[in-house]
């Protein structure tokens, strides 16, 4: 009879586990994203970011994403990503950084989610001693739409 009363938890237990829970249909998504690179001499920066939300009955979920990469031929290089998260908002942070003697390149992308509104930031920049240096910046705002 324990088989029995086995049997019939496993198939309780599997009715359970595969009962589908409806998605809720978004009423306002956005998804933003920025990146740039720099390189100079054998050395090369990279980084981005990106986050995405989506607004239901039941309030707004959002999702956030960064990352670095740097490299040099001789010197030395670095990048770190940090995410932080609290009740009001996402907010992620990548660097990176490529250093060869005096040339060097580096990147960095902030990226957050804060209420309604997503925002990304992305400044590079290269320099070889002698020469001006090189910059760019991409920027990209959304704030969801009102129903």
């Amino acid at each position: 009879m324990s088989k029995t009363i086995s049997l019939a938890g496993l198939a309780l237990m599997a009715s359970v586990a595969t009962t589908p829970v409806l998605a809720q249909d978004c009423s306002a998504t956005g998804t933003i994203g920025s990146g740039g690179s720099a390189a100079a001499g054998g050395t090369s920066a990279s980084t981005l970011g990106t986050a995405g939300a989506c607004r239901t009955d039941d309030g707004t979920t959002s999702s956030i994403s960064s990352a670095g990469s740097a490299a040099t031929a001789d010197g030395k290089a670095r990048s770190q990503t940090k995410v932080n998260e609290n009740p009001n908002q996402l907010k992620a942070q990548s660097k990176a950084q490529a250093m060869d003697q005096g040339t060097f390149s580096k990147s960095q992308t902030k990226t957050r989610v804060k209420d309604d509104e997503l925002q990304s930031k992305t400044r590079s920049m290269s320099h070889i001693p002698g020469q001006k240096p090189v910059k760019s910046t991409t920027d990209s705002n959304l704030v969801l739409p009102q129903n």
